[in-house]
């Protein structure tokens, strides 16, 4: 009898894990089912050029159904809830689909809701987020038309998709601006539930450069309580305020919502608890995790969901063979800040190793924490690579899960040069 493998969600990870399983797999070996509530796959990266005018929302978007290999089934609709004791997804149009092996790859959704004001008085005029296209297109329309004052870009909590982003609007916000011309007439200040910048301290003196460069202001440890559309504040919850003419919110993320009605899949915010290194869930060895919706130390990002892609397909044959996992994911995520200019900065990290100054992949490669022109064309083609290599499930030749050392600065070299000791930290955000 064929194995029976379930993934809930289309989007990147579930994607790519779909392809790299029916090549793993004949068709009399395993049926693999895709379950998503449309047909409409966004390149998520591309949103924020959608809010600078630099794409189109018909640019970065394509059938989700279309990007699967022959012999995956598509099931486009919503998800009910999962009943774990009995092995089974039921679908909201009334299918039940039996499974061996589960894989959530829901991803993670936007909560506006969960923010005081935030979806009140001037919400997607004046208060807006280029964090769902439908954002970014009515983003762009208000950075067209915005020519003077205080523009806020602001981050409720963490975790949030791609943590690098709001810093990369900040950065892009300078670059726009001074285009068009009002710069100098405009204000730009950037709020973080974080003690700094960036999540790891190396990385952090490369990012706070940058802001300083481009005259962009940070309120740092602010904890957004309340967004006051109507008298153009946020308020943190210490009473701190600051005003604003437009403001940028990245709201509270969640899982997805089937999760909450599914006991004991999710934890309290509706995300999957699996091992970090196996990324398969200690209480149900039959459920796995990629991407977004899996609650690890590490960012929420499509390379990371790559990187996991690779453990993942490993593990499941492993225990749809009655063995148990032996392939381990480190926390491997790569990926650009755009700093405007036509340039910007690569970051690699993991688990245990903050973003490095070096190259990437090799000592020859991409120049790390260093923004260039070369690695501005990189992510340019990137959406390219991102539709034929990644999505596909294709390996990088020469590069694995693992996260590559070669042509990266040592820590303690790093320590020696600075007087002052940088202890490895988890995993630092990556776009």
């Amino acid at each position: 009898m064929a194995q029976r493998i379930v993934i809930l969600g289309g989007g990147t990870g579930g994607t790519l894990l779909a392809n790299r399983l029916r090549r793993a797999y004949g068709r009399r070996e395993a049926t693999i089912a895709v379950v998503d509530r449309d047909d409409r796959h966004i390149y998520q990266p591309g949103q924020v050029p959608v809010a600078f005018g630099i794409s189109q929302p018909k640019d970065i978007v394509r059938s989700r159904s279309r990007q699967l290999r022959a012999g995956v089934d598509f099931h486009e609709t919503e998800i009910g809830h999962v009943d774990l004791d009995e092995h089974r997804v039921h679908l909201a149009e009334g299918t039940v689909l039996d499974y061996d092996a589960l894989v959530v790859a829901t991803g993670a959704r936007l909560a506006p809701e969960a923010t005081p004001g935030l979806t009140g008085p001037g919400w997607m005029d004046t208060v807006l987020t280029f964090y769902d296209l439908e954002g970014a297109a009515a983003l762009s329309a208000a950075l067209e038309r915005f020519d003077e004052g205080r523009l806020v870009v602001g981050v409720v909590d963490m975790p949030i998709k791609c943590p690098v982003a709001p810093l990369e609007f900040c950065l892009l916000a300078d670059w726009y601006f001074t285009e068009r011309h009002v710069r100098d007439r405009i204000e730009i200040t950037f709020l973080s539930p974080l003690p700094s910048l960036f999540a790891a301290p190396i990385a952090d003196e490369s990012v706070e450069q940058l802001f300083a460069d481009k005259r962009v202001s940070q309120e740092t440890d602010f904890h957004i309580a309340e967004v006051d559309g109507a008298n153009g504040r946020i308020v943190d919850a210490g009473g701190r305020e600051v005003g604003f003419d437009l403001a940028v919110v990245v709201p509270s993320f969640r899982g997805a919502a089937y999760i909450g009605r599914s006991p004991g899949l999710g934890n309290e915010r509706d995300f999957i608890e699996v091992d970090t290194k196996t990324l398969q869930s200690p209480a149900h060895p039959e459920v796995f995790a990629i991407g977004d919706a899996a609650d690890l130390p590490t960012s929420k990002t499509g390379s990371v969901a790559h990187f996991e892609g690779e453990v993942v397909v490993h593990n499941i044959r492993r225990f749809l063979a009655g063995e148990p996992p032996d392939a381990h994911y480190d926390g491997h995520g790569t990926g650009f800040i755009e700093t405007g200019f036509h340039k910007a900065m690569l970051l690699d990290s993991n688990y245990t190793t903050q973003p490095l100054p070096g190259h990437f992949p090799t000592a020859v490669g991409l120049p790390l924490l260093k923004d260039s022109r070369l690695s501005h064309l990189a992510k340019v083609e990137f959406q390219w690579f991102y539709w034929h290599f990644l999505l596909p499930g294709r390996d990088i030749p020469g590069l694995g899960s693992a996260m590559p050392m070669h042509g990266k600065a040592r820590v303690a070299d790093l320590d020696a040069a600075v007087g002052a000791p940088s202890p490895p930290t988890p995993a630092a955000p990556t776009a």
